[in-house]
């Protein structure tokens, strides 16, 4: 049977307040409405699935594994507003049953538009997790499961790392299981391990749990479990947003009873958990995974499309990290992480003019009335970005 490994996304956004183009004031951010949100997903999502899991680790005697990613984002934030979730995260990771990963700190899209940015963001991810949680990543999740093989080779060159989290595209796996571990393609084949997501498994979770028009409805953790457990292959990745649990599912779908019932079914029934860095060290790769273009875990066509799939979002990119040298060499703190927030994944998110299925999942993230306003808000704040990195 293989082993499970399940591994959680945190992240929130720094949503922008409504800048108009004669707005001067350099208070972009909405933090009214931001802490809003926070508290309630902490009150709906991260307390009670945070403290279920440390009841779970408990029961299980330690046999229950899994992983986190936190962003810089959602950190910084839980520091202001909330500080018992972070109490709750340095209780999991005090269990020896929880790992932390790397990420981006900012959540955004450096990998692909800016190699410089990317590493510092890394490294002060990094250093932000070492000094809240004590542990220091040696595997790499990038910002949505952002992969390719440049990115793969840019990873290998920070010299600290034995595995990358991806999705497991069905058009790369060309009718390859995603449940054993992968080499990547290129340079970074000696050094690292991929660890591909099962999506189907994965989704039957974070998407169709609840739908009451799904087959499978209502999902039992006995059931979950025994798909999981007839997998074939080394090891079952699960990975999605840790807001699954409460808030994109709320209590009264069921998903909370099924996480509390699900580590004992596996359990149970011959299954086990593992890290991904225990994965990584445990399974050994047979094959190579290539990506010469850039996947992530958005949307249908698991590419890049979400962030960059219109001329709106294409400029908007090009803007700001046009404005990286700018705002390095103004040498103003302020300057420099408003910079850094704006590029969070997030606000071209917002611009996408995806529709059907896709569409609806962007509508249900965006604060915006149409994705144009997402745009002309945040290149207001752009343009006011600009003129304090050159005042000349």
């Amino acid at each position: 049977m293989p082993a499970v490994c399940l591994y959680f996304q945190v992240h929130q956004p720094r949503r922008l307040r409504r800048y108009r183009v004669f707005d001067i004031g350099d208070d972009y951010f909405d933090d009214a409405h931001n802490s809003q949100v926070l508290r309630r997903v902490a009150g709906k999502c991260y307390l009670p699935a945070t403290a279920l899991l440390l009841d779970l680790i408990e029961r299980h005697r330690g046999k229950f594994r899994l992983a986190f990613s936190l962003t810089g984002e959602v950190i910084e934030q839980f520091q202001r507003w909330s500080p018992d979730v972070l109490d709750r995260f340095r209780q999991l990771a005090e269990t020896g049953c929880v790992e932390f990963l790397s990420e981006t700190y900012n959540h955004t899209l450096a990998s692909v538009y800016d190699p410089e940015c990317f590493v510092d963001e890394v490294d002060r991810h990094d250093t932000l997790i070492e000094d809240l949680f004590g542990q220091r990543p040696t595997v790499f999740r990038n910002t949505e499961l952002i992969y390719s093989d440049a990115i793969a080779g840019q990873v290998a060159g920070m010299g600290r790392f034995r595995a990358v989290l991806a999705e497991g595209v069905d058009r790369l796996l060309d009718g390859r299981t995603p449940n054993t571990p992968y080499r990547p393609a290129g340079d970074a084949a000696t050094s690292l391990t991929l660890l591909l997501k099962h999506h189907r498994l994965s989704d039957d979770l974070a998407f169709r749990f609840g739908e009451k028009q799904w087959p499978h409805h209502p999902l039992t953790a006995q059931t979950y479990a025994g798909w999981l457990n007839s997998q074939p292959g080394d090891v079952v990745n699960l990975f999605m947003d840790f807001e699954t649990f409460g808030e994109h599912k709320w209590a009264d779908t069921g998903i909370f009873g099924l996480l509390d019932a699900l580590p004992g079914a596996v359990l149970d029934g011959g299954g086990g958990f593992a890290t991904p860095s225990e994965a990584a060290e445990s399974f050994r790769a047979t094959d190579t995974y290539a990506a010469p273009e850039p996947t992530s875990w958005a949307d249908t066509e698991r590419d890049l499309s979400a962030w960059n799939g219109n001329a709106m979002q294409s400029s908007a990119l090009a803007v700001l990290y046009a404005l990286h040298g700018p705002v390095f060499r103004a040498r103003d703190a302020k300057l420099l992480a408003d910079w850094q927030s704006l590029g969070t994944s997030d606000h071209f998110y917002y611009m996408s003019t995806k529709h059907a299925d896709d569409g609806a999942v962007h509508a249900y993230f965006n604060p915006y009335d149409s994705p144009y306003d997402a745009y002309l808000n945040y290149m207001n704040v752009l343009e006011r970005i600009k003129s304090r990195s050159d005042p000349r």
